[in-house]
């Protein structure tokens, strides 16, 4: 039996909720094989972030080298970045690389703290959204990729199509900030779009729904699914991880990532 293998670039959240711990419960839960590529550690917990301490972008690097030239990678799934010369570094690590890339374009922690410095977001936009076959920003990212503000569904669309433009294969635009009982996201690539919705669930446990949601369908393309099969998938299981949401912490959450071994 084959496994797939998913090679996660992010930061380590020391609260578990997000960040490659998010991300590991996350491939590991629906069959996968997590391994990881660590570009900062934070201290945080779900009261927000406090501190950030950047992996030196050449070990960034040189983690990714050693996955990709000793087990390999099926997927890969791009988390938090922090600065531009860590992207440059990822960059330079995925020269030539075939598998699918997924980049969630990390840029403020559920509680507010900036993730990625205001001078990377260039970085970002013209050496790592080329390679991605899949970009998962929600409505502040793609208003901060794209320069465009979004007040409804309407705009959540046309500012994806406008991110599309810009490089990647596809887009999934998440439209969990707009208000409403449910949760749009549309799926956006150079030949179709295509819609999904799902009920609101109400809770303040929702921190690493980002992280998780695209570790779900990287796991899903690294398995071979098609793209919006990948994306439904892991829609289902955030939503099944919200419901099962532990209730630990005086802040924002973590999700019940283990629901089906409850």
């Amino acid at each position: 039996m084959t496994i797939p293998r998913v090679l996660i670039i992010a930061g380590s959240d020391s609260g578990g909720g997000a960040g490659i711990q998010a991300d590991i419960k996350t491939v590991t839960m629906l069959g996968g094989y997590a391994m990881t590529a660590v570009t900062a550690v934070t201290v945080q917990n779900t009261l927000g972030v406090s501190a950030i301490h950047p992996v030196p972008p050449g070990i960034v690097g040189a983690q990714i080298r050693a996955v990709l030239d000793d087990i390999g990678a099926d997927c890969i799934k791009i988390g938090m970045l922090g600065d531009a010369e860590t992207i440059v570094a990822v960059a330079q690590a995925l020269d030539g690389v075939t598998v699918p890339i997924l980049v969630d374009p990390v840029m403020v922690a559920k509680g507010g703290a900036a993730l990625l410095a205001p001078d990377a977001v260039e970085a970002l936009v013209r050496l790592l959204l080329p390679k991605a076959r899949l970009v998962t920003p929600n409505v502040p990212e793609l208003e901060a990729l794209v320069g465009s503000e979004i007040a409804d569904e309407a705009d959540l669309l046309l500012v994806a199509q406008e991110l599309l433009g810009l490089g990647p294969a596809a887009v999934l635009a998440k439209g969990g900030h707009l208000e409403g009982d449910t949760v749009v996201d549309w799926l956006v690539t150079h030949n179709a779009q295509q819609r999904f919705e799902s009920p609101r669930h109400e809770t303040r446990h929702t921190h690493g729904t980002g992280c998780t949601l695209a570790s779900a369908v990287a796991t899903g393309l690294a398995a071979g699914l098609p793209l919006a099969e990948a994306v439904e998938k892991a829609r289902a299981y955030v939503q099944a991880a919200l419901r099962a949401a532990p209730g630990l912490g005086a802040g924002h959450g973590p999700l019940g990532h283990n629901f089906a071994l409850l």
